[in-house]
């Protein structure tokens, strides 16, 4: 696996929201960008949860291929990172599998979840335009990217169990120790091969794994030596 697929794909975990373009049925060639809450799947696929009756839904069933920008904002915008992920869209069959997950990412989300015409959409990446600073414009290929099935996810909900129930302290510490941050309530909602998530005061937090992490035995040696380090 590249560099630039590992770079790239780490980024867009650390966001949230972006921009997705379709192309509009209504006005037929024409590009049509709305915004997009999103969450990677383990693999590193964009998912959303988005209402047949919106536009861009439309678009998608008429023709799949879209693309979804993610940038934070910053004063200026064109110094900063951001990925540019190009594929074709897929609605999954039920929104069982990945909805407790989505909805630990934007618990907001809680009354479209349960509405009937929302459905989750996942993004097959067929290239990805990764921009990681001055003079670092790359093309990732989709095999650089994304990531094979690892026991970690079907282990995920027991970890974060674990975690918030047992190990608060350490959540405080690397909240502490890696973003500065003094939050009263901490919660882990998230982890992956590449790092977690922790939800501090309704923030969300992103840590990134020095290697790839691909099991239960492997994230407790990583949160581990974490700790180590937050209070050594």
């Amino acid at each position: 696996m590249s560099e630039n697929g590992r770079e790239a794909r780490q980024f867009v975990r650390g966001m949230q929201q972006g921009v997705l373009s379709t192309l509009s049925r209504r006005l037929e060639g024409f590009p049509f960008g709305s915004v997009a809450p999103f969450m990677l799947d383990h693999a590193g696929r964009p998912v959303i949860l988005i209402s047949t009756l919106a536009e861009h839904t439309k678009n998608i069933d008429a023709d799949p291929r879209v693309s979804l920008i993610v940038q934070p904002f910053a004063d200026d915008m064109q110094n900063t990172g951001r990925a540019t992920v190009l594929g074709r869209a897929e609605r999954l069959p039920d929104k069982d599998t990945l909805g407790p997950r989505y909805l630990r990412y934007f618990p907001q989300a809680q009354g479209y979840f349960a509405m009937h015409d929302f459905s989750f959409y996942r993004i097959e990446p067929v290239r990805i335009r990764w921009i990681g600073g001055f003079g670092k414009i790359h093309w990732v290929e989709p095999p650089t990217y994304l990531l094979d099935e690892f026991p970690l996810a079907a282990q995920e909900d027991a970890i974060l169990a674990h975690m918030n129930a047992d190990h608060r302290d350490s959540l405080s510490d690397y909240c502490r120790h890696g973003h500065g941050v003094e939050a009263g309530d901490e919660e882990m909602i998230g982890i992956d091969p590449d790092g977690f998530d922790v939800r501090a005061d309704g923030r969300i937090l992103r840590f990134d794994f020095p290697d790839l992490v691909t099991d239960a035995q492997g994230a407790r040696t990583a949160l581990v030596e974490l700790t180590r380090r937050c209070r050594s």
